[in-house]
């Protein structure tokens, strides 16, 4: 429990005694202005019900306060009560800090996070990775907060954006491959659903400048109708189809586990469309039994959800095929099935918000109460100064090749300063590669995941303001101060703490606090803003307090006790957010 919570739990016993209400909660802050006090409690709340002036409730609640063991003394400026807490209660509370530091209370609750769910024609790119690391950021906070948690993904391996893919490659590879072109596995496939678009475009012309109309033109045009046929093909299970099929994904497969790798997201469980575009059938004709759904004359079988604002949904066609909401319900019913979870977030950018909305009560009036534990993480699109990105005629900004720019900077930033000269090569490059990629995952984590925005490469990596290499800096000092201390000694000892010291144990108290807030809202902003305060703070209480030159034993070993357990929860926050630290940089 951090000192903000102890005052508030003591403030309401305090409020129960001397007026006798019960539950009233006031607002308790750390005080920051230039009266004297640790905290700044609002009394505005009281004045109503006790028909008294802020300022004389601020005198009485001070006067209580003090007379107990937390409160050393009081004063109240305009209704608002400054409290200056006891010495020893930042002391008892950094000791708790340190010896809870490690301690996970386990909530029996297992929850799946789905994320990533790329399509197997083309590489993942720049909106991939903020997915994949919101996802896994996620899952790495709810392990912290307490629960069990199973990290999946569904790989969209089927569909006509991956027959258009095996058409171009057929047509146009002449029997190329990943090994003979020394292409990795996703991008060789992606080149061939970029030149299907660019060929697909050129049949399009060519059609309309024949006299036919465009709409016509991109039904007629020969390369469509094939990729067509082909899918069709690929649902009769034909064998030289599933053959190239099977292939083609098998390199994709391999260069999306390169890139993960290089990403430091993993995966408990996979899932593949292919295998799951089936599911969800019986549960129509089920909804169908029980009048939950209705069918239309030519067959075809729909929800109507206008009673909960939204509209009529279809979820399966004429001809008996499935749409993707009908694979979405049989796979969520398959999960609840298959693992014993409490609840599933799906990572979805926000361009999906409706689907999961109709998902999600389809579920409910079918009946599955679980419907209530499904959470959409609904997240803004990443956009690049120069505008969108297009899959389809390649002006996407490939993962890969950002992780190889954020590397390549760092390394440049390393060498210009030249403070890891005296490593080895292997330790310097397993630097460049810690700190570039920190500098891309702090920066996408940063933002609240409901926010659209903005790219920026050479921002993101300064070493200065809220980035990623900032914080990883504060962290190899504290590595360096240590190091020089030699071992630390256990014990700490009753010192009386200065302002900044103050400070620091109250951030490093809130830590806990951040990431159940963090886990319940599932925003690693939170955590990733908190470690940047938490940097503030440490590097403004080293620059104003001697630590290896200081005099007093106590002191000094407190000072360097604090830092230690500041590098520790540095370490964790980063580590909630799949960024690695180095111990130079």
């Amino acid at each position: 429990m951090n000192i903000k919570d102890i005052i508030e739990q003591k403030l309401s016993e305090v409020i129960l005694n001397v007026y006798q209400l019960k539950d009233i909660k006031l607002e308790v802050q750390e005080n920051k202005t230039e009266f004297e006090g640790d905290f700044t409690i609002v009394t505005f709340p009281l004045v109503k019900q006790l028909k008294k002036n802020p300022e004389s409730i601020g005198v009485e609640l001070g006067e209580a306060l003090t007379e107990t063991e937390l409160f050393e003394s009081f004063n109240v400026v305009k209704g608002f009560l400054n409290v200056k807490v006891k010495n020893q209660l930042f002391i008892d509370n950094f000791r708790s800090v340190n010896k809870n530091f490690s301690v996970v209370e386990k909530k029996n609750a297992t929850v799946m996070v789905e994320y990533s769910s790329p399509n197997t024609n083309k590489p993942l790119h720049l909106g991939h990775i903020r997915n994949n690391l919101l996802g896994f950021s996620v899952a790495q906070i709810l392990k912290e907060a307490g629960y069990d948690v199973i990290k999946t993904q569904i790989i969209n391996d089927r569909g006509i954006h991956i027959c258009k893919s095996m058409l171009a490659w057929e047509k146009f590879g002449n029997g190329t491959t990943p090994e003979t072109t020394h292409t990795k596995g996703d991008k060789f496939v992606g080149n061939y659903y970029v030149e299907f678009d660019k060929n697909y475009k050129k049949e399009i012309a060519d059609l309309v400048e024949q006299g036919m109309g465009e709409e016509q033109a991109k039904k007629e045009a020969p390369l469509m109708k094939e990729a067509q046929k082909m899918l069709l093909d690929w649902e009769n299970g034909d064998d030289a189809v599933r053959t190239l099929w099977a292939e083609m994904n098998a390199w994709v497969y391999k260069g999306f586990n390169e890139t993960y790798k290089r990403l430091g997201v993993d995966f408990d469980q996979v899932q593949y469309e292919s295998n799951t575009y089936i599911l969800g059938k019986d549960l129509i004709q089920a909804g169908l039994d029980k009048g939950v759904l209705y069918q239309k004359e030519d067959g075809s079988v729909w929800c109507d959800l206008t009673d909960e604002g939204l509209d009529q949904k279809l979820l399966l066609r004429s001809d008996g095929t499935s749409v993707y909401m009908t694979q979405d319900l049989g796979t969520a019913v398959e999960r609840f099935k298959q693992n014993n979870i409490q609840k599933l977030i799906y990572t979805v950018g926000n361009e999906q918000d409706y689907h999961f909305q109709v998902l999600f009560k389809v579920l409910k009036k079918l009946g599955y109460e679980w419907a209530d534990q499904l959470f959409h993480l609904s997240y803004g699109m990443v956009e690049l100064p120069e505008g969108k990105m297009k899959s389809r005629e390649g002006t996407v900004v490939d993962a890969d090749d950002l992780m190889q720019e954020m590397y390549e900077t760092a390394k440049s930033k390393a060498q210009e300063l030249g403070k890891l000269e005296s490593l080895s090569e292997k330790d310097k490059e397993a630097s460049y590669e810690t700190v570039g990629l920190g500098a891309l995952k702090y920066f996408m984590l940063k933002v609240d995941p409901k926010k659209k925005m903005l790219f920026n490469p050479a921002e993101s990596i300064d070493f200065n303001g809220n980035t990623g290499p900032f914080i990883q800096y504060t962290y190899a000092r504290i590595q360096s101060l240590l190091s020089k201390a030699g071992a630390l000694q256990s014990e700490i000892a009753d010192i009386e703490l200065n302002q900044s010291e103050k400070e620091l144990i109250m951030q490093l108290a809130n830590f806990k606090t951040t990431v159940a807030k963090s886990a319940e809202t599932l925003s690693p902003a939170l955590v990733a803003n908190y470690v940047y305060d938490l940097v503030k703070t440490y590097n403004s209480f080293y620059q104003n307090n001697p630590i290896l030159n200081q005099e007093d034993e106590n002191v000094k070993r407190f000072r360097l006790t604090i830092s230690d357990i500041t590098a520790k929860t540095i370490r964790k926050s980063l580590e909630l957010l799949g960024i690695g630290t180095v111990n130079r940089m």
